[in-house]
C-alpha cells in the first residue's frame, strides 16, 4: 500500500466526505476505498472503534475517528497550522460542528413527523442559531478561517454546513445561516476552490 488508504461508506457525505476533501486541498492522492453497505458488517469488526472512517498509512495501525484523522492529514500534509495556540483555535472547530451534529439527532428520532417538525424548528431557533453566532465570531477578515488558505477547519466547517445550506434537513431552511456573512462567505469560497468544485462534479 503506497498511497494513504481512506475507507468509508460508498456516498459524499459526512465524514468520510471531510476527510476526502482533506486530501483534495492538501493535493494528496490517496485510495478511496468505498465500502458497500451490504459489506459494512464484515468489516466493522476490523475497524479501531466499529466505525468508519478509517485512514490506513503503509507500516502504522489504522487510524480511526474522523477529527484524528483531519488532524493528521492536516499536519503531515501542511493544512493545520503549526502554531500550538492557533491549532488549537482550529481544532476547537472541529470539535464544535460534532457537536452541532450530536444535537441534531435527537431530533431524527422523533415519533412521528409533527413531533420532528417542532424539534427541528426549535432546534433551528436555539441550537444552530447560538452555534452558528459562536464560529461566526471565531472567523476574521477570511475568507478562511486562517486567511487566505483552506485548512481542515474549514473543511469541516463546510462539510458541517453542507446539508443545511442545501435545505436537505426537513424543516431547517437552506437560510438558516443568513445572518451569519462570514460563515456564508467561508461556505461558498471553499466550495469555489478549483480542486473541490472538481472533486463535487467529477
Amino acid at each position: 500500500m503506497s498511497k494513504p488508504r481512506l475507507s468509508y461508506f460508498d456516498m459524499p457525505v459526512s465524514r468520510g466526505e471531510e476527510c476526502r476533501l482533506a486530501f483534495v486541498i492538501a493535493g494528496v492522492d490517496f485510495d478511496d476505498h468505498r465500502i458497500a453497505r451490504a459489506d459494512w458488517p464484515a468489516v466493522k469488526p476490523t475497524t479501531p472503534f466499529g466505525t468508519v472512517p478509517v485512514l490506513e498509512i503503509e507500516g502504522h495501525a489504522p487510524i480511526g475517528e474522523s477529527n484524528a484523522i483531519l488532524q493528521y492529514i492536516g499536519r503531515r500534509w501542511g493544512v493545520h497550522p503549526t502554531g500550538l495556540e492557533e491549532a488549537a483555535r482550529h481544532e476547537a472547530l472541529l470539535c464544535a460542528v460534532e457537536g452541532l451534529r450530536a444535537a441534531l439527532l435527537p431530533s431524527g428520532r422523533a415519533p412521528d413527523e409533527t413531533a420532528k417538525r417542532i424539534a427541528r424548528e426549535e432546534f433551528a431557533a436555539t441550537t444552530l442559531k447560538t452555534w452558528a453566532a459562536h464560529v461566526e465570531a471565531q472567523l476574521g477578515d477570511g475568507p478562511f478561517v486562517g486567511g487566505a488558505t483552506p485548512m481542515i477547519a474549514d473543511v469541516k466547517l463546510y462539510m458541517g454546513m453542507r446539508a443545511f445550506r442545501r435545505g436537505v434537513i426537513d424543516h431547517i431552511p437552506a437560510t438558516c445561516f443568513d445572518a451569519c456573512p462570514k460563515l456564508i462567505r467561508l461556505y461558498e469560497a471553499f466550495e469555489s476552490l478549483p480542486a473541490v468544485k472538481a472533486w463535487i462534479t467529477r
